[in-house]
Formats: C-alpha cells, structure tokens, sequence
C-alpha cells in the first residue's frame, strides 16, 4: 500500500508541474507567435545642402548626439565671400533704382513742362485770335472810309499791316502748339521707358527683390555649412575624415533616431486573421531573453512583394516551380508599438527578437504580466 501511495503521489507531483507547464505555454500556443522579428527605427541619411572640403569633424562613429549638435562644417570660407558680393550687389541695385527713380522724376517734370507748353501756346493763340478779329475790323473800317476821304491811305496801309501781322503771329504760334505736342509725346515716351526700367517702387521693385534672394541665398548656403543633428540619435557608418569633399545632397552618414523605435513582426498570413491593432504583444530580444518588452499592435501591413510575375529574360514573366501539395504560407509584417523600454536594454536597430501578440486584448484585458517566451520558442 505504502508503495502504492508513493507512485500515486509522485504521479499528482508530475501531473502538477505538467499543468503548470502547459499553463506556462498557453499564452505562448493559443495566441499568434514568430521568432521573425526585427527591431527597426527611423534612419536618416545625413547630407550636405552644399559642397567641399570638411573642415572640422566634432563626432566618432557610434556617438550619441542630441538634436541641433554639431555633426560636421564644410569650409565656410567660399561662402562668406559669396555672401560679400551678394550684399555689395544689393547695394549697388539699391544705388541703380534710386538713379532709376531720378530718371523717373525727370521725365515726369519734362512732360510736366511740355504740358505748360502746350497750355500757353493754346493761350496765345487764343489772344491772337481775339487780336486778328480786332485787326481785321479796324483794316475793313478804314477801307470803308477811304472813299470818304474820312481816313488816309497810310492809316488803310498801316491797319493792313497789322492784321497781317497778327495773323502770322497765330501762324507761328500754331506752329508752336505742333512743337509742344510733340514734345509732350517725346517726353511721355521718355516717362514711359523710365517707368519700365524701374519697375515696382520700393521694396517690391524686382531688381531689389532679386538681390534681397541672392543675399538670403548666400546666407542660407553659408549657414548650410555646419551640419547638425535633426533629432536625437547614434551616429552610424561614419566614414568621413577631416578633408574629406562633402558633395551636395549626397549622404554621408546614417543617423539612428533614438525616438523611433518598434518592432516588425512577420507573422505567416494564417496567423494574422485576430489580431487587432491595439492589442498587446511581448516581444522578447535575442539580445535580452530575460527581460520581455510590452508592446501594442499598431499596424498591420497591406501588401507584400510578389515574386512569381516579375520580369525574367526576354520580358517574360518569371514563374517559380511549386509543390502542389505544399503551401507555403506568405509572412505579413505587423507593427509593433514599445511602450517603456528599460534604461539597461539598448535597441539595436536589425537585430532579431520573438513576437507574441495576445489576440483580443485591445479591451484592456490580459493585463497580468508576461514572463520571456521559453527558450524552445526563442
């Protein structure tokens, strides 16, 4: 009996840590898994907005730098003079559009004067108007009076000679008027070729415009000299040495920003059908297998590349052999939202990991904690 009870016990003892093992594996069965996991973050290719040599290099390879330190400045020297001139080309178009603008004043006053021209001939002809009619009346009076013998033929002879006089003064003064309208309109055309050549007054002339942008230009290429860091990160794959040529919108280093981690999990597609965005996932690191990371579902992708279809030799579509009897299920990425990271765990970005999403907790449920995944599922 004694040995009866004693196999009996040790069975309840195996029986026990059976269930508590499979109690252990359950989260790690019934719910999605991949050990095809990635620790991914947003990489940002520094690049230069402007070209030569690297004059002074403050960083290494791997460092830390935070947003808005210094990674790098190309010789300035180049673009300090290009911002001289700018600045003195500024002010030598400031000096042309104020001649312009005297220019402007000067045709404006020619046709100012011409106009008064053109008013005071138009009097004059007009009093020489009122002078003939006068005259010619007089003359006509006097020629009446001559058979009369009230008048003498000087008197007619000198009445004559007014009126004729007066009436060549209208003449030339007519003549005038012919003058002083064209003036006018040479004097317009001259207002007109000044205004074009001025443009817009003040600050809206487009000469003025244009120069302000080469100076701003200027500044811009000289304040792209020093290169700094966006956003917080690690430099990565420095390769620079000081004279060095940096070349315009090339990249010359990868910079790993430190506040864009997650983590793509590729699920295969038959394991993909519950899962929520929202719902919670541990993600356990090769690097750190004892220390799980709390996670959420953030996304789950929509499309993966296709190979069979793509173009082969001769344009034709290249189809790879299959096994009928074999379906290979396709794996889908699914993104992984960290929530706090411990200070002693440092993300990688590449490095591999275990994925396991607990399907139906985006109500908030599950909220036990989650030990590692065991070591057969890492």
């Amino acid at each position: 009996m004694k040995k009866v009870l004693k196999y009996l016990f040790t069975g309840v003892i195996v029986a026990i840590a059976v269930g508590l093992i499979l109690f252990k594996y359950q989260d790690y069965v019934t719910h999605p898994w991949t050990r095809d996991g990635q620790v991914r973050a947003d990489v940002i290719q520094i690049t230069s907005r402007v070209s030569g040599p690297i004059v002074n290099l403050p960083i290494r390879d791997n460092q830390f730098v935070k947003a808005g330190d210094l990674l790098f400045e190309i010789d300035p020297r180049t673009f300090q003079a290009s911002l001289d001139q700018a600045r003195a080309q500024l002010d030598e178009t400031g000096d042309n559009v104020q001649a312009l603008g005297k220019q402007v004043e000067a045709a404006q006053a020619g046709v100012n004067a011409s106009r008064a021209s053109i008013a005071q001939a138009q009097s004059a002809i007009d009093q020489l108007k009122a002078t003939i009619a006068k005259n010619k009346a007089e003359y006509e009076r006097k020629l009446d009076l001559l058979p009369q013998k009230a008048t003498s033929q000087r008197s007619v002879e000198s009445a004559k000679a007014s009126y004729e006089v007066s009436v060549q003064k209208k003449i030339s003064a007519e003549a005038g008027l012919r003058q002083s309208h064209a003036a006018l309109a040479e004097s317009q055309a001259s207002l007109a070729e000044a205004q074009a050549q001025l443009g817009a007054v003040g600050e809206s002339n487009a000469q003025v415009r244009a120069a302000v942008a080469a100076v701003q230009q200027a500044e811009l290429n000289l304040e792209f000299t020093r290169v700094k860091a966006p956003v917080d990160g690690y430099v990565t794959n420095l390769n620079l040495r000081l004279g060095s040529q940096a070349v315009a919108n090339q990249p010359v280093l990868a910079l790993v920003d430190v506040n864009s981690y997650w983590i793509d999990g590729f699920f295969k597609e038959n394991t993909i059908a519950d899962i929520r965005s929202g719902d919670r996932a541990v993600v356990t690191l090769m690097t750190y297998p004892d220390s799980p990371l709390e996670g959420r579902v953030d996304s789950i992708g929509w499309g993966i590349a296709q190979q069979d279809g793509s173009t082969g030799f001769e344009l034709l579509p290249t189809i790879s052999p299959t096994f009928e009897w074999i379906r290979l299920a396709q794996r889908v990425p699914v993104r992984i939202h960290l929530a706090d990271v411990p200070q002693h765990i440092q993300l990688r970005v590449g490095t591999t990991c275990s994925v396991l999403v607990m399907t139906g907790s985006g109500d908030g449920s599950h909220k036990h904690p989650v030990p590692a995944a065991p070591k057969a599922l890492q």
